[in-house]
């Protein structure tokens, strides 16, 4: 684990590690080629500069973001962004992580990728990778 993740583990309390530890070890698992890094003030895993899952800390719990998730076809994955492709899950507790849910958006977020490297390039218009 980087130092920049490691120093955002350190200010969470110990049931939000329990959280981030899982769903680190997740995509670790599964984004084997995958550049993790803090971004937007949160962890990030990137796929050719493509940012493709991360999770942060918000009022609801830890957020679990796909940048492309809204096309995964994932009921479960409610909380959809607007403007772009994102969609979200809370978690609160470990005991609410589905693991084999966890693996299957995992495993789409590498089939299923929208180009958010370029989209300043774009003038925010998005492109399907994959």
């Amino acid at each position: 684990m980087s130092k920049s993740i490691q120093d955002y583990y350190n200010e969470l309390s110990q049931s939000d590690k329990t959280i981030c530890d899982l769903l680190a070890l997740s995509i670790n698992n599964v984004l084997k080629n995958a550049e993790s890094k803090i971004w937007h003030a949160h962890p990030v895993w990137f796929l050719d500069g493509n940012p493709i899952v991360g999770y942060s800390k918000q009022k609801a719990g830890i957020r679990l973001m796909f940048w492309s998730g809204s096309d995964f076809g994932a009921d479960d994955l409610n909380v959809r962004g607007e403007k772009f492709k994102d969609a979200s899950i809370f978690y609160n507790s470990v005991n609410e992580i589905d693991e084999n849910k966890l693996k299957h958006w995992l495993e789409q977020s590498i089939i299923i990728q929208w180009d958010y490297k370029n989209i300043v390039k774009r003038k925010g218009k998005l492109e399907r990778l994959k």
